[in-house]
């Protein structure tokens, strides 16, 4: 029997429990995974990296190859490795906001993640971000293909309404993914910058291949729509003979408030109009009354799946191995 492959799109955390849930939730399909990420971070040590040395920021990506690690002990310390982020020294450590505060000039590693500067320096040395990923895949002995939706960094900006609380009114054009994730007003309109980048075309082709494509979850504006915003990304999508499944997030972040998740669904045949989507998954809990967000996923074409997915202590973060279980009778249907 043919392995089911699997193209999961995102970015950040969101993507990471996607990954997990299926590297780790589903242990008796075979599944041949393939991550394709966002590539408009601009915060935090990405960001650093990203405006001193140019290329693709590198922590979303690495994010999704630690998801994919290995189990062998060797493997597992690299993905710890990786993840490992140098402390400042003086009060605070790697706080981010102790750092911010004190600057990055006495200590410039202050606040890096290690595979950042492992990715950043592969990607110099290979001089190709595919090569470089791959790489960085056998090193964790990734499970999977991690892929950025394109070759080139691309900026993230929104036209939002009420971000200065003080003008709920004035809408107001915000520059760069991290402003966009904190806003406190209402995003009226997505863009990228350039308008039309080039998608990376090893991830059309893993998507014209695909079995499965699978949205979400995660942070909708600035993880999981800009992949539909990329034209030769978005061709293929909507061209692949794979089926597609929507993750629904458990709550709304700060650059969706307002939004149900009925209009989360909205949003995508917005960006996305001849998107066709075959399941929604939906924690239980966090649908509430299931009819509004049936209906939103009814005018996608799709049935929606509601299952516990959400973590037992209460806060917001999917459960890899219950959204694990929940994916595989979606996924082993039909085989």
């Amino acid at each position: 029997m043919s392995r089911t492959k699997v193209v999961a799109f995102g970015g950040g955390h969101g993507l990471s429990a996607s990954l997990r849930a299926l590297r780790h939730g589903v242990p008796d399909l075979d599944l041949d995974i393939t991550a394709v990420v966002t590539v408009g971070d601009d915060g935090g040590s990405s960001g650093r990296l990203r405006a001193e040395r140019g290329g693709l920021p590198p922590g979303d990506l690495r994010q999704a190859l630690v998801a994919l690690a290995g189990e062998h002990p060797a493997t597992r310390r690299s993905a710890a490795l990786f993840q490992h982020r140098f402390a400042a020294a003086g009060p605070g450590g790697a706080d981010p906001a102790a750092i911010a505060e004190r600057g990055c000039a006495a200590d410039p590693l202050a606040g890096h993640a290690v595979g950042n500067l492992v990715l950043c320096g592969l990607m110099e040395l290979l001089g190709d971000a595919v090569a470089a990923l791959d790489h960085a895949g056998g090193m964790l002995g990734a499970v999977g293909r991690v892929l950025p939706m394109s070759r080139q960094p691309v900026g993230i900006e929104a036209r939002v309404r009420g971000a200065d609380p003080d003008h709920p009114d004035e809408v107001r054009n915000l520059r760069g993914q991290h402003q966009v994730a904190v806003t406190a007003g209402r995003v009226e309109a997505l863009r990228l910058t350039p308008a039309a980048p080039a998608a990376c075309a090893e991830a059309v082709a893993a998507v014209a291949d695909a079995d499965w494509l699978i949205f979400g979850p995660g942070s909708w504006y600035t993880s999981v729509l800009p992949h539909l915003l990329v034209p030769g990304l978005a061709d293929a999508i909507v061209s692949s003979p794979a089926r597609r499944l929507v993750t629904l997030n458990l709550v709304a972040e700060k650059e969706t408030l307002g939004l149900s998740l009925a209009d989360h669904l909205a949003t995508l045949h917005r960006y996305l109009p001849e998107l066709k989507v075959d399941m929604v998954l939906a924690d239980s809990k966090a649908v509430g009354d299931p009819e509004p967000v049936e209906r939103a996923a009814e005018s996608l074409g799709a049935r929606l799946v509601l299952a516990p997915v959400a973590v037992t202590d209460g806060t917001p973060r999917h459960d890899p191995a219950a959204l694990g279980a929940a994916l595989v009778p979606v996924l082993g249907a039909d085989r």
